[in-house]
């Protein structure tokens, strides 16, 4: 063995486990350069002079630039405003700091890294491929998150006499109601168009399995919705169905019950497990560009070999010049930082306005909901707190930390108006209307609105419909070096995927304006 290769050695290991054992085993004998996974997309490096660029904000699209350009050969500077990396991509645990204008708080969940609450993205769908890529390639564990579960509720105070009902059987006597008209429909042939007796039999048919009818074509109940008692050791009686009127009278069937209808929402969906913020750790780890933060921009000026960037850190205004600029900052904020961008490309920063959502995670010091049946998934109310999401992680453990309230757009505005402990006591009353007790078992809490959040003041973006024909084409492309890239600049809106699909537009611009600039200097 004294006289064993290193070539020897990695033959010995290749054949015992293949290439990817002997590229592993390279790398640890100091053999090879670990340059980290792969990137993305296939980027021209900038050539003898070597070019830098300038990243405003640390968030999704901020990384997702800084990783690509390094391994394309770009020097890559990155400054973030807050005091933490991952912009929206938030995930709270014990002893975090939420940043809050004014009322900043402290999360007082225990020490324990299954008690975590995602502030920010939550749910992974399975056609958002950028983000998955970047999981894959940084080995980020994902899991299945539960979205709809037909075992949690719907609750509406002035339906149903109050009182929260399963989403099964909403489901269930919503289709059984509904298959039993098109039932009659079809045996009085109340089409335009007269259907054929093989066609009438086969719709007759089809509402009887899609609504679970009877025989006579009449919904009386289905084993769908759950028995009634039942359904082991003795035959199951079903539920009485709750009545039609009533279920056309409530509003569920407008948002919740189409729920897993939009697309972003059909399950399965994933989760990273942890936490979200495990994305972010995943880029970090493979990024070895300085990323400065707590450091503020106070003006960008676009000059003719490249941007200015000038920032405080530390009571200390400096200057940052690159060759180009990406610039996440969030756009309704971009009118108060001093430039020299046209008016018509200003004029379409201020045009896209924030969004605005809320969020609430309470630590319960027992998992109730699984005594009912509930592991996962979403219970949804009329009342402001809107949902309740239940974790798919630590089932069966003794505590865990739920949603306690998810609010959109204008309806955040209600609970940026309270304290963090008065918010926390107003979703303990409301939770008490749908589960028993459910306030009692309330340990610690944290909230997010996102529209008082330092270095943020929203959350996603909107245009007015006449704005975005105007403007959004203007600000998505690049104002003279310098880039406005996030999901902001996208048409997915509030989800990482958008984020991941504005950097990826960005850089594919300035890489096609590299390669015309080099073919150029080529020929001369």
């Amino acid at each position: 063995m004294n006289n064993l290769s290193r070539r020897n050695f990695l033959g010995m290991v290749g054949a015992a486990g293949g290439s990817s054992a002997i590229y592993k085993t390279s790398l640890a004998m100091g053999l090879l350069a670990d340059t980290g996974p792969k990137a993305m997309l296939d980027l021209q490096q900038p050539g003898s002079e070597k070019k830098s660029v300038a990243i405003l904000g640390a968030g999704i699209a901020g990384l997702t630039i800084a990783y690509e350009l390094e391994r394309a050969g770009y020097d890559c500077t990155i400054i973030e405003a807050s005091h933490r990396i991952g912009g929206r991509n938030l995930t709270i645990r014990h002893g975090d700091i939420i940043d809050e204008m004014g009322q900043p708080q402290v999360c007082n969940f225990d020490d324990d890294p299954d008690l975590y609450f995602n502030a920010g993205p939550a749910r992974l769908p399975g056609h958002h491929k950028r983000v998955l890529h970047y999981c894959k390639a940084f080995n980020i564990p994902l899991q299945i998150k539960a979205n709809v579960n037909r075992a949690a509720y719907i609750h509406e105070t002035d339906h149903f006499g109050g009182k929260p009902i399963r989403v099964a059987e909403y489901i269930a006597d919503a289709r059984g109601f509904m298959s039993e008209l098109l039932s009659k429909a079809v045996d009085k042939n109340a089409f335009d168009q007269p259907l054929s007796e093989e066609d009438q039999v086969r719709m007759r048919e089809f509402a009887k399995i899609y609504g679970d009818l009877d025989e006579n074509g009449h919904y009386k109940g289905t084993s769908r919705a759950g028995y009634a008692s039942g359904g082991f050791l003795e035959h199951g009686e079903l539920k009485q169905p709750i009545e039609f009127s009533a279920l056309l009278d409530s509003n569920f069937w407008a948002g919740g019950l189409s729920r897993t209808e939009n697309f972003d929402w059909g399950e399965p969906l994933m989760e990273a497990v942890g936490g979200m913020d495990n994305i972010v750790k995943g880029f970090v780890r493979n990024i070895k560009s300085p990323i400065t933060v707590n450091a503020q921009v106070q003006s960008i000026q676009l000059g003719n070999d490249g941007v200015d960037v000038y920032y405080n850190h530390k009571g200390e205004r400096k200057k940052l010049h690159a060759d180009f600029c990406f610039n996440s900052i969030p756009s309704h904020l971009m009118k108060g930082i001093p430039n020299n961008f046209s008016k018509d490309y200003n004029d379409g920063l201020v045009a896209l306005g924030p969004g605005n959502f809320f969020k609430l995670g309470l630590q319960m010091k027992e998992r109730f909901w699984e005594r009912e049946g509930i592991y996962g998934g979403i219970t949804s109310t009329n009342q402001r707190i809107r949902q309740i999401w239940y974790p798919s992680h630590g089932i069966q453990h003794q505590k865990g930390v739920v949603l306690g309230a998810y609010t959109f757009w204008g309806q955040s505005n209600f609970f940026e108006r309270l304290t963090p402990q008065e918010r926390i006591r107003y979703a303990g009353e409301c939770g008490d209307k749908i589960h028993k007790g459910y306030s009692d078992y309330i340990e610690a809490g944290v909230s997010v609105p996102w529209g008082r959040m330092n270095h943020m003041m929203g959350c996603g973006s909107r245009m007015a419909p006449e704005n975005e024909e105007k403007y959004f084409e203007l600000i998505r492309q690049p104002e003279g070096k310098h880039y406005m890239v996030g999901d902001q600049v996208s048409f997915h809106s509030s989800w990482q995927e958008g984020a991941f699909a504005s950097a990826e537009y960005a850089l594919l611009d300035m890489d096609k304006r590299v390669r015309a600039a080099s073919a150029v200097e080529g020929k001369g």
